[in-house]
């Protein structure tokens, strides 16, 4: 008995080593088209549903998506009522490893198949690289799975079902009530609603639990998803607590719903199946969790509105989705740093495009100022944040979030050289350029993507421009139009318009670099003493 004990836990290791370690590997396999497709996709919450049961489907883990969806919305990538969308599809998608146990593991039993993959797995891990090492994970951990559901099988069967069945509650009222505790308290434990599912379904195709007492068990187990989300936002932003609370209620809700179902729910399904066919709990999970997402998608919005009026909040700094949690991956970070700067670069827009209006505003470098502490913020963050040279597109996303930041440093300096500004639009041949340029700033200070492809042509034509402003401005001073001071002056104003151009096009172009959008740089043109300012391509 004892043996068949061990064997049973130690089956159950290994399933769930398995599924951590093909969870991994098919996450670091997809990990970029999965960041690129949730945020892509995620428009709505029925394309929010199909996306997280999609991606839950192909990384084998709703906690897995969950993570990631939570450090969106710190990212600034995905809104917190985007990411509710994502949470219905995720639960969906969890219930495909109950399908592929159930289908694969108990009916056709894969574990003797699994052990010569294991073998041949491990080596291409072991010996292969990049990719190939990666897929070579992913098997191993798909074979680890298979043999660890062998051997929970076979303990299963050399324990007499009465024998489990007297230490587990009964299958009234009140059993059920603390089988659901039991499901949520394992599935904390061990992080994974897969692998205690994969046990459920062993221990009712064997006799030993009834299909009310695993359908409890099930309904535990999906509220214990929440508990890894609850834990990653502890000092994370307002919208991520609101994501995972929002993830919590849902999943509470639909437990409470399921549970008071259960009367009506399982006859049906003890009529078409046998009373210890695995197929009919994982039908009833699916079933469940398929209901809950038709239902609750119509009422996502006010859904929205309870959860924000059970956790308020104001919108915080420019800065606060830089979690630094989000370091130990180095996309998710850059998406974070990437955010940060587009508000505060937006900012910076704003205050000189207030300015540079037919009706000015107040100079810019006191706004300019009081974003001094979210750029240092941010300079700190990608300070600490390191991405590895081999991965030539985190390298160069790397390298251009660098040089955005840069430019917006040398565009906040040029701010606060307020002399500068009342010529730009007292002198008639600045004005036209300046009030150009300003509202170009005014329009991308705006939340829409960036699109330096306009603002490179608007620097290309103030360069030209100021080639023949300065060739006007002596000629006026050689006729005595103007005096030596004021050419002085209007040629420095000049230059500052073509230089102050030239960076905003530069943060631009760098952020849509940034974004996963590699692009060939554009012909701009480097502004008339480019070298001796140190200005940056």
């Amino acid at each position: 008995m004892a043996a068949e004990f061990l064997a049973l836990t130690g089956g159950v290791g290994l399933f769930l080593l398995g599924m951590q370690i093909m969870t991994e590997a098919l996450r670091a396999l997809a990990s970029r088209h999965l960041r690129a497709f949730l945020e892509r996709f995620t428009t709505s919450p029925l394309t929010g549903a199909l996306t997280g049961v999609a991606s839950t489907v192909v990384i084998q883990s709703s906690t897995a998506t969950m993570v990631t969806v939570i450090g969106f919305v710190g990212a600034g990538l995905m809104t917190f009522p985007q990411a509710i969308g994502v949470i219905y599809g995720a639960n969906v998608g969890t219930t495909f490893t109950g399908w592929l146990v159930a289908l694969l593991g108990l009916k056709l039993s894969l574990g003797v198949i699994a052990l010569p993959l294991l073998l041949v797995s491990v080596l291409v891990m072991l010996l292969g690289h990049g990719r190939a090492a990666r897929i070579g994970r992913a098997l191993t951990g798909f074979a680890l799975m298979f043999i660890g559901l062998d051997m929970m099988k076979g303990a299963v069967d050399g324990l007499e079902a009465t024998v489990l069945a007297a230490n587990l509650p009964g299958d009234g009222l009140r059993g059920r009530v603390l089988l659901v505790l039991i499901g949520a308290a394992v599935t904390v434990a061990i992080q994974s609603s897969s692998a205690a599912l994969a046990a459920t379904l062993v221990l009712l195709a064997s006799g030993a639990i009834t299909l009310g007492q695993g359908a409890a068990l099930v309904i535990g187990m999906n509220l214990g998803t929440t508990g890894t989300a609850l834990l990653v936002t502890i000092g994370g932003s307002r919208d991520m607590l609101r994501t995972a609370v929002a993830h919590a209620t849902y999943n509470l809700a639909t437990g409470l719903a399921v549970f008071a179902l259960l009367g009506v729910m399982l006859p049906p399904l003890s009529r078409v199946f046998a009373p210890d066919d695995p197929l009919a709990l994982v039908v009833f999970h699916t079933v469940f969790n398929v209901a809950g997402m038709i239902i609750m998608l119509p009422l996502t919005a006010p859904f929205a509105r309870v959860i924000e009026w059970l956790v308020p909040g104001r919108a915080g700094n420019l800065t606060d989705v830089l979690d630094p949690r989000l370091l130990d991956d180095p996309g998710a970070a850059m998406d974070a740093a990437r955010s940060a700067a587009l508000a505060i670069m937006r900012a910076e827009f704003a205050a000189a495009g207030a300015y540079l209006h037919p009706i000015p505003g107040r100079p810019p470098a006191p706004r300019i100022d009081a974003l001094q502490g979210a750029m240092e913020d941010l300079q700190r963050y990608l300070a600490r944040l390191h991405v590895s040279q081999e991965d030539p597109a985190a390298a160069k996303r790397y390298a251009a979030l660098l040089h955005m930041v840069d430019h917006m440093t040398r565009f906040a300096d040029q701010m606060h050289q307020e002399d500068l500004l009342p010529p730009l639009l007292a002198d008639p041949g600045l004005r036209r350029p300046a009030l150009a340029f300003g509202a170009a700033l005014r329009r991308h200070a705006g939340d829409a993507p960036p699109a330096p492809e306009r603002m490179t042509r608007l620097t290309a034509l103030i360069s030209g421009r100021a080639k023949k402003l300065r060739r006007s401005a002596l000629l006026r001073e050689h006729v005595g139009l103007v005096s030596v001071p004021q050419v002085f002056e209007l040629t420095d104003a000049m230059r500052w318009l073509q230089r102050t151009a030239h960076n905003a096009d530069r943060c631009l172009y760098h952020a849509q670099i940034a974004a996963h959008a590699p692009m060939e740089p554009p012909p701009a043109p480097r502004p008339d003493g480019a070298e001796e300012s140190g200005t940056r391509p």
